[in-house]
């Protein structure tokens, strides 16, 4: 089973933060490539409370806005390769991970109202693996801690 795949029973993580079986049901807010050393695809999907304040621009994120990151190994198309005779299309791999950021602004105060969990094979990290989560979100205070834009 893949990271992206939806989970038979929703799993907790240490935050206790569930895994919502519908999230690969959930609209598309932005797409990324993030270089480096993750060299990943990444789709970013929001619940309904989240795509309506991306929308209408409105911050915060109101309780209970949930945003999921997907992430699939950045890779070259071989189909594309054998037609252009070179990389030059890139798609996604294997699946990495599933991100979640969940907003509740009381039971999350001390992370900016956000809560942060993170799903590899349906399955939660250990809370070690989300320690670092909020300090590196505090980069994007000014747009209430998230990172992507709404790309209509």
């Amino acid at each position: 089973v893949h990271a992206s795949a939806t989970a038979d029973k929703a799993a907790t993580t240490a935050s206790e933060i569930e895994l919502p079986p519908d999230y690969r049901d959930w609209q598309l807010s932005s797409v990324a490539h993030e270089a480096g050393n993750l060299n990943d695809l990444r789709a970013i999907l929001g619940n309904d409370k989240a795509i309506k304040a991306y929308r209408n621009s409105t911050l915060p994120f109101p309780d209970g806005s949930i945003i999921a990151r997907l992430a699939w190994a950045y890779t070259t198309s071989e189909e594309n390769k054998k037609v252009f005779g070179r990389d030059q299309s890139f798609v996604a791999g294997a699946a990495t991970n599933v991100q979640l950021m969940v907003r509740d602004s009381k039971k999350y105060a001390a992370t900016g109202g956000w809560g942060f969990a993170q799903f590899t094979d349906g399955k939660p990290a250990a809370a070690s693996a989300l320690i670092s989560c909020f300090s590196c979100h505090a980069s994007a205070s000014a747009h209430d801690y998230v990172f992507t834009h709404y790309a209509p």
